[in-house]
């Protein structure tokens, strides 16, 4: 059993897109727009295409997220259809996501450096 349903799979040739309308069960307050997209990429074998996030909605009472996603083939269409806003907060959340990797890339790396010179000290 997968924890993507299925509600809705339209394609909508008017506006060139796909819309797709999932619910993830068991990741109420959980799930990030950003990972829900990249499930959705890959439950639906979407590398290649645009996919936005459009809306997360968590049920009172229940761990389900119900997620709206727009499929694009072009990224210049997906940005001349849907609000700016979005396509800046995405931005933000991926150089937070890039900030803190870089920087626990590089407290691993100091880890790593003062470790050897630890053990030098406890040898002399």
């Amino acid at each position: 059993m997968s924890i993507i349903e299925t509600l809705t799979d339209v394609d909508n040739s008017f506006l060139s897109r796909r819309e797709l309308t999932c619910n993830f069960a068991g990741l109420g307050g959980k799930l990030k727009s950003l990972e829900a997209a990249d499930m959705i990429t890959k439950e639906f074998k979407l590398s290649g295409k645009f996919v936005i996030p459009m809306r997360l909605k968590t049920h009172v009472g229940k761990s389900l997220v119900t997620g709206t996603f727009y499929v694009y083939e072009d990224e210049g269409l997906a940005k001349k259809h849907v609000n700016p806003t979005i396509f800046s907060r995405i931005e933000k959340t991926k150089a937070k996501i890039a900030e803190a990797a870089a920087a626990a890339k590089e407290a691993s790396e100091e880890s790593q450096v003062k470790e050897p010179k630890e053990e030098e000290e406890k040898s002399e």
